[in-house]
């Protein structure tokens, strides 16, 4: 292997099994996964009930459309609404963030007749063309324009550009709640309620993108509520699974009422839905939000006595975790893998991104702590 390999995205561990917040290779070295592979596995590798509940639905019935009344899609349905804020009483389900960010625009539009759609700079928001026009970086859009137009961008957190932006032509305002590619990013105090206050205004729909932030990652089951906002439309994916490819959107009636046909052959298949009614009701019976919010506290504050000036932030929510570097991410995350048997992430050039499944404990995340010291502050002793 070769430093670029890593570097350039390709990462040469060859992963066989997983188990809680680890993973192995096929000699049995054991991997602490600080990343979830994107925030996919918020209950850890291979956990039980998810496990159970594919195993019993693939015997059973693999795929059957949508257009078929099925068990397991209806459970889920009913654990997803149950899931989000009062209000959103619809949902639908995909296959990935990029389909369901895609469903929420084009829900937007055909429910208020408008086509301007406001996103956010330092955006991520997927990769087929509609959700890739609202996202912000020219690496990922250069290759394939033109695309979907009438999509303006402003700088995230800024109220006063957000409220020039927003008039009656706009259709919706797309957000994270904290932007997870763009270097957890959290916004100011008061931003998504000014976001809130100007959609109600314009008639416009407020789609909350969390593909990354939701299913418990920072202490409540989604980040809107940590705010207080609910918004019209909720997008999310990555851990709904807890590592199966599906993605899924809950809206409010006017939405539901408003929105055309669209549909997708797979969406909504019994195995996957199976391992998310599986998923949330875990996430939600062993109440593990709650503990990603003590967790995560305990992580950020020893984070921060461990590497002190070594970087110049450590920000996020819950176990949704930026540590703000002062040289590049692509390194670091080489190093840690490389030297301590630690995954994390980069979240563009300077911030590591740290989403470890919502399962960890203390000693897994000091374990964390360790690495990161060694890695970033190797001048700086270790906590007795």
């Amino acid at each position: 292997m070769s430093d670029h390999d890593f570097v350039s995205g390709s990462k040469p561990i060859p992963i066989a099994r997983g188990e809680g917040p680890y993973l192995y290779t096929d000699d049995g070295t054991e991997y602490l996964d600080a990343g979830a592979s994107y925030a996919c596995t918020p209950l850890g590798h291979s956990h039980p009930a998810v496990v159970e509940a594919v195993q019993e639905q693939v015997a059973e019935l693999t795929f059957v459309d949508s257009s078929y009344p099925v068990q397991s899609r209806e459970d889920a349905y009913a654990a997803l609404v149950a899931s989000a804020p009062d209000g959103l009483d619809q949902a639908w389900f995909c296959n990935s963030g990029t389909e369901a960010n895609e469903a929420a625009l084009k829900f937007a539009r055909s429910a208020t007749g408008e086509s301007t759609i406001v996103a956010a700079t330092r955006s991520f928001h997927g990769r087929t063309m509609g959700s890739l026009a609202a996202t912000w970086k020219d690496k990922y859009k250069k290759p394939f324009e033109p695309l979907a137009g009438d999509v303006e961008f402003v700088p995230y957190g800024d109220s006063e550009e957000l409220t020039d932006a927003v008039d009656d032509e706009t259709a919706a305002v797309i957000l994270e709640p904290i932007q997870g590619e763009g270097g957890i990013n959290v916004p100011p105090a008061g931003y998504l309620e000014t976001a809130r206050e100007l959609t109600d205004d314009a008639g416009a729909a407020l789609v909350f993108d969390e593909v990354q932030t939701g299913m418990g990652r920072t202490g409540s089951m989604w980040a809107c509520q940590n705010a207080g906002i609910t918004p019209d439309i909720i997008t999310t994916a990555k851990g709904l699974g807890n590592g199966l490819p599906v993605g899924g959107i809950v809206v409010r009636d006017w939405i539901a009422d408003g929105a055309a046909s669209h549909n997708a052959t797979f969406s909504g298949g019994p195995v996957v839905t199976a391992a998310v009614d599986a998923t949330i009701t875990t996430l939600i019976e062993e109440e593990w939000p709650a503990h990603a919010a003590e967790i995560g506290e305990y992580l950020t504050g020893e984070l921060e006595d461990a590497l002190g000036d070594s970087v110049r932030e450590v920000r996020g929510d819950g176990v949704l975790v930026g540590v703000e570097l002062k040289r590049g991410a692509n390194r670091v995350a080489r190093d840690l893998a490389l030297e301590q048997q630690v995954l994390a992430l980069p979240a563009g050039r300077t911030v590591l991104r740290l989403l470890p499944p919502l399962v960890i404990d203390e000693s897994e995340a000091d374990q964390l702590v360790e690495a990161m010291r060694t890695v970033i502050a190797p001048d700086t002793e270790a906590n007795s």
